[in-house]
């Protein structure tokens, strides 16, 4: 994945550190912790100006958030707490929890959707529980694009910064994010064994 990433990334310029970045959000496997850290290195050498890159990084980022937002906005809360009622054991989550994480949502969804784009395996979901709370669009947008702004300047910075040990910043990064997908799988085992059976 590293290697194709970067070879697009040489070819392709800030137009594809924009395409990365919307799939990095609707395709996981697509790491901002490679994408970013390699576009500010092309910036380094010369051959993206890093505002633009920070820009098409953010751009892409917002882009991806948006998609899953309007993804969340269409199922619906009613909707979840629906299919929660007739399959909640699989999703681990009852019709009341579902209600009260919409409060929740409603409360404090601002702050959520802000730090949350810049936590590893949780940027691309915190936008599907903004639109399920039918957050505002433009606090969405806002918060969204800042949180990304502040991500994807970090890690293009850190490649500028770093040049050719760009892939540092990708070998610190790799398994952070590793690790909190595999304890985000390991806490829903835990959730689905503790399920009531129905």
């Amino acid at each position: 994945m590293f290697d194709f990433v970067t070879s697009l990334m040489s070819s392709g310029g800030s137009l594809m550190v924009l395409a990365l970045m919307f799939a990095e959000n609707v395709f996981p496997p697509i790491p901002s912790e490679v994408v970013m850290p390699f576009a500010g290195f092309l910036s380094a050498r010369g051959d993206i100006m890093l505002v633009f890159a920070v820009l098409a990084g953010t751009t892409g980022s917002v882009l991806g958030a948006l998609l899953w937002y309007y993804v969340g906005r269409w199922v619906g809360t009613d909707r979840l707490v629906e299919f929660a009622g007739r399959h909640g054991r699989w999703l681990t989550i009852s019709p009341k929890e579902v209600r009260a994480a919409d409060k929740w949502f409603d409360r404090y969804g601002w702050w959520a959707v802000f730090f949350g784009r810049m936590i590893p395996g949780v940027r691309t979901l915190i936008s599907v529980p903004a639109g399920l709370a039918e957050m505002p669009l433009m606090p969405f947008l806002f918060f969204t694009t800042l949180g990304s702004l502040l991500w994807t300047g970090l890690l293009a910075g850190a490649g500028y910064l770093l040049e050719s040990q760009y892939d540092k910043v990708q070998g610190w990064l790799n398994p952070i994010s590793t690790g909190i997908l595999v304890l985000a799988v390991l806490y829903y085992v835990y959730r689905l064994i503790r399920q009531p059976s129905r």
